[in-house]
């Protein structure tokens, strides 16, 4: 049964909550049969699955066909879909744009930073939001932790404040210090979803490509479950071999029980 903004709260300091990204119907399906209680329809999809060098060139209509893909996987999960850069730039455009994904499938939005403005205006439209704070992949110039010194801690302290203060029912953390993750986790309401964050969060996220190790490269806050890249190199070296030596499709008898006719 799909979970709601209020179960996620509920959930709160009783059990952690798993998140996955998903970007396709067949693993958003995977992830759904897991009991994966929410997935992310992230703008890192242009990253890992797109080529782009940055996120920022993602845009509304990419999130679009992706979040209908994971929802025809995924009919019973919650689905949260990333506002791409610059599309809540203001509270209308904001609005304008989280009603598109909402109409492609998703059951809530995320923004990243402290924009109260804008998360006042989607929930006072009936649209749930779910905040970022701490490493912002769409703005930033590195990718080092952040909240490090006193003074940044407390930013970001700050900013976790008031996106809840605005109505997020949800934030996630991003490569901060794990004792300030499990400082904003305890100062909060909301669960607080961390990624490179530490074990005090309220539950954890991970891209499915880096869990699934695919790529050559991941975070070194993330964890390769699988190796993906090495199956899928084996697989494309069998079959070139075998159609270069006219084995397939003569032998597809012994997977499929038929001569392929």
């Amino acid at each position: 049964m799909k979970m709601s903004p209020k179960d996620f709260v509920a959930r709160k300091g009783t059990k952690p909550i798993p998140m996955l990204t998903a970007y396709t119907c067949p693993v958003a399906r995977s992830v759904e049969q897991a009991g994966v209680p929410i997935i992310l329809v992230g703008d890192t999809v242009g990253m890992v699955e797109m080529g782009f060098d940055s996120t920022r060139d993602v845009t509304i209509e990419h999130m679009e066909y992706h979040i209908g893909a994971v929802r025809r996987g995924a009919k019973s999960t919650h689905i949260i879909g990333d506002l791409p850069y610059r599309t809540d730039r203001d509270p209308e455009t904001a609005l304008e744009n989280a009603q598109r994904l909402v109409n492609a499938g998703a059951d809530s939005v995320k923004l990243e930073g402290a924009n109260t403005q804008v998360i006042r205006h989607l929930v006072e439209h009936n649209i749930p939001v779910v905040g970022h704070t701490g490493l912002l992949p769409q703005t930033a110039e590195n990718f080092k932790q952040v909240g490090r010194t006193e003074e940044d801690a407390k930013r970001v302290m700050d900013e976790a404040r008031s996106i809840e203060a605005a109505g997020a029912f949800m934030v996630v953390l991003e490569h901060i210090p794990y004792p300030l993750a499990r400082e904003i986790s305890h100062a909060l309401a909301i669960p607080t979803i961390g990624i490179g964050a530490g074990q005090d969060c309220d539950g954890q996220v991970l891209v499915i490509n880096d869990a699934l190790g695919l790529g050559d490269y991941w975070p070194p806050f993330s964890k390769q479950y699988a190796y993906a890249s090495k199956t899928v190199l084996q697989v494309a070296s069998e079959f070139s071999e075998e159609v270069e030596s006219m084995k397939f499709p003569n032998n597809i008898i012994q997977f499929t029980g038929t001569n392929g006719r």
